[in-house]
């Protein structure tokens, strides 16, 4: 899947159950809206406001976050933390979810704690 950032796109690989969910949502989304021109997958701030393609609903999915008692930044938060424990490897995470490397090790010291020991020269 290629997701569009402001300094290129992304491409996220994603496992089979995942791909499964998507295929299910794009065809339920092409049953309940078949005359959408909709090239987005999710409706974000981003593809809201894009200029480029049909103007789109700003709160299409907060409805149903909000139902949820979660917000979309706290579910993808517990995704990388989730996959730190997983895997403690921060050029994966990196590359899975297009984040920087400082911010991936954030992930695994969280994840994994007891891998990092304190620097005697910052004690």
């Amino acid at each position: 899947m290629t997701v569009r950032r402001p300094f290129g796109n992304h491409t996220v690989y994603l496992d089979e159950l995942t791909m499964t969910l998507l295929t299910n949502w794009l065809r339920e989304r092409a049953d309940l809206w078949p005359r959408s021109t909709n090239p987005h997958l999710f409706v974000t701030q981003q593809t809201a406001l894009d200029t480029s393609g049909p103007p789109l609903a700003k709160f299409t999915l907060r409805p149903l976050f909000l139902s949820l008692g979660i917000q979309p930044r706290q579910l993808r938060i517990d995704q990388i933390l989730d996959e730190a424990h997983e895997i403690a490897d921060p050029v994966h995470l990196m590359r899975v979810f297009g984040i920087t490397d400082t911010t991936a090790m954030k992930y695994v010291k969280a994840a994994h704690p007891h891998c990092f020991t304190k620097d005697p020269t910052r004690a």
